[in-house]
């Protein structure tokens, strides 16, 4: 009664998300299911649709398998060109598995477009941002999570072959589904010298023998076949190469990081999106959206890179600790530091040859699936191949009591062409890694909340000419101050440091005037300037976060003169006084 009850449960929530996929798209947007590829692609253009004066969806490149990859943009004519705004950038699904990112994504964008006139802090950050929108990275990845059967944690590679197994063939033997339940389980063999045995507390677990007690079962490993007869079951699935391992900057090769591709930018996608965001100068936030853990790490990926510059750690420790209010439990980490060391890594690629703060924003913690309401266990405490621990009795209470048994597969018989009597079961491929869809809501809305706290903090540069003196003849004293009232500076230190492009400019000139002196005025009340000695008209400066800059020029002639600040991501700001 037990099997027939959870298989009726299964039978009827697939029905529920067949029939969620298989409805129009309508906005506002929902979000209680999981949007497969072409229905992510349906939600892009509904919201273009709707909100078209707010909104361009442009095709940024293609996948290996020939699938679009899309970005949404989301900008205000009426307050300024595209380019004259910090850009903000967004995406998710880089790995395949990893759907909830291309969900928050898509929620941001909902939220800011059917919000926007209504809620005064959503208005004015869209008002002086612009906001570029990648759900879907790797598009091949979410595409065949959907249509295929996979574990929790398989088809994160971009589609590009690699002969695991080295035997002159490429993909030919990962996992299958035998059962056909459309996902990719465990299988285990009866073996008395194996070294589990079932958990008398639940015989859906396996506990771990003793020295010299009697075992009954030994793993097999995931759900599959020997495709391609060379007596290995699963030993060359698809690709690998990680869409996270094969940026331009600090790339290594795959003998010194699993994933990494033969070279920089081998993926077709990858390649694409660079180069779509090496054309939108503006960008100076960026967020990638991935799963799991709870996270939002910053760099520097690898500790040789060596710490950030003080500016910059000041900006990621404000960001980064009012995100952990945001989203509670979350944690700001250094992703060398407290996680490990990556190289090709996109948020390096974006902190240094972009000039953006950029975190990576790890979503969900397992932890939270609790029956009872106890204490969030550690997520080392979890087995994800059924091996009895306490967390995992707790995620089985969960399954069973708030999801009616719908994510773990009971164990059942199979006669297998290898291996021959087995059994097949544990978790589906929409658990572990995945919110429940009723759990998701609060996860895309908070993490979604993160990127809006950030974009308010980009550089919002003010001009005051303060004082327009004369002093002798036609010669005038000039005082402009820049105020930033966003926690950002117009320009990272660290490409200050590295000058990787040009700085902020502060200009004057004028038709009938000429700029004799100008420089940093560092006291007001003492008159105190720190002169440049070369073209005084032109002064290049970084405008810091929370901050404010003053200069003084001394400008010889009449009439009108005009003052102009530009930067590549804090946009353009100019005034015109008269010396009369």
């Amino acid at each position: 009664m037990g099997r027939r009850k959870a298989f009726i449960t299964t039978v009827v929530m697939a029905m529920g998300v067949t029939l969620a996929q298989a409805q129009e798209v309508q906005v506002p947007l929902r979000f209680d299911f999981y949007y497969s590829y072409e229905k992510m692609n349906e939600a892009l253009r509904a919201l273009n649709k709707a909100y078209p004066e707010l909104t361009s969806l442009d095709e940024v490149g293609r996948s290996e398998e020939g699938r679009i990859i899309w970005a949404l943009t989301i900008n205000n004519p009426g307050t300024g060109e595209l380019f004259s705004k910090p850009g903000v950038y967004v995406d998710g699904n880089i790995h395949g598995n990893e759907i909830q990112a291309g969900e928050v994504c898509l929620y941001l964008a909902n939220r800011l477009l059917t919000n926007y006139g209504k809620l005064a802090e959503i208005t004015e950050v869209v008002d002086r941002n612009a906001f570029y929108i990648i759900p879907v990275v790797n598009v091949d990845g979410r595409a065949h999570f959907f249509e295929d059967a996979n574990t929790p944690s398989s088809n994160r590679t971009l589609r590009i072959p690699v002969d695991d197994d080295r035997d002159g063939l490429f993909d030919e033997d990962g996992p299958d589904d035998i059962d056909g339940d459309g996902s990719i389980t465990t299988m285990r063999i009866r073996d008395t010298l194996g070294r589990f045995r079932t958990d008398p507390a639940d015989p859906r677990l396996m506990i771990a023998v003793k020295p010299g007690e009697k075992g009954e079962w030994t793993r097999l490993g995931q759900e599959g076949i020997d495709n391609d007869g060379d007596g290995q079951v699963n030993e060359d699935s698809e690709g690998y190469v990680d869409g996270n391992r094969n940026w331009g900057f600090n790339w290594n090769p795959p003998y010194v990081q699993r994933g990494a591709g033969n070279y920089p930018f081998e993926g077709t996608g990858i390649k694409a999106i660079a180069e779509w965001i090496l054309a939108r100068p503006n960008i100076i936030l960026v967020f990638a959206f991935h799963n799991s853990g709870g996270m939002y790490l910053r760099g520097p990926s690898f500790k040789a890179a060596g710490e950030l510059p003080q500016g910059d750690i000041t900006v990621y420790d404000y960001l980064g600790k009012n995100i952990e209010k945001i989203v509670p439990g979350y944690k700001y980490l250094i992703s060398w530091k407290d996680l490990y060391s990556t190289y090709g890594d996109f948020t390096d690629f974006t902190n240094n040859l972009v000039g953006s703060y950029s975190f990576t924003g790890e979503l969900y913690q397992a932890e939270t699936e609790t029956f009872d309401g106890s204490a969030a266990r550690k997520s080392e405490e979890r087995s994800r191949i059924g091996e009895a621990s306490e967390g995992e009795r707790q995620r089985l209470l969960f399954d069973d009591n708030v999801n009616q048994g719908e994510l773990f597969k009971e164990w059942k018989a199979y006669k297998h062409p290898l291996y021959g009597d087995i059994e097949i079961g544990g978790w589906t491929k929409m658990s572990t890694r995945l919110p429940h869809p009723f759990m998701l809501h609060e996860l895309v809305h908070r993490n979604a909340s993160s990127v809006i706290f950030a974009a308010k903090q980009t550089p919002k540069i003010m001009m005051d000419v303060f004082e327009v003196k004369k002093l002798d003849g036609d010669l005038w004293s000039v005082r402009v101050r820049l105020v930033n009232s966003g926690a950002m500076p117009s320009v990272t230190y660290e490409t200050i440091k590295n000058k990787w492009y040009p700085i902020d400019k502060l200009s004057v000139e004028g038709r009938n005037a000429t700029v004799v002196g100008g420089g940093v005025l560092t006291d007001p009340w003492l008159n105190l300037v720190d002169y440049k000695e070369h073209r005084p008209e032109v002064q290049m400066c970084q405008v810091p976060g929370f901050g404010k800059l003053e200069y003084q020029f001394l400008v010889s002639g009449r009439g009108d003169i005009e003052i102009k600040y530009e930067s590549r991501k804090a946009g353009t700001v100019s005034k015109v006084v008269a010396l009369k």
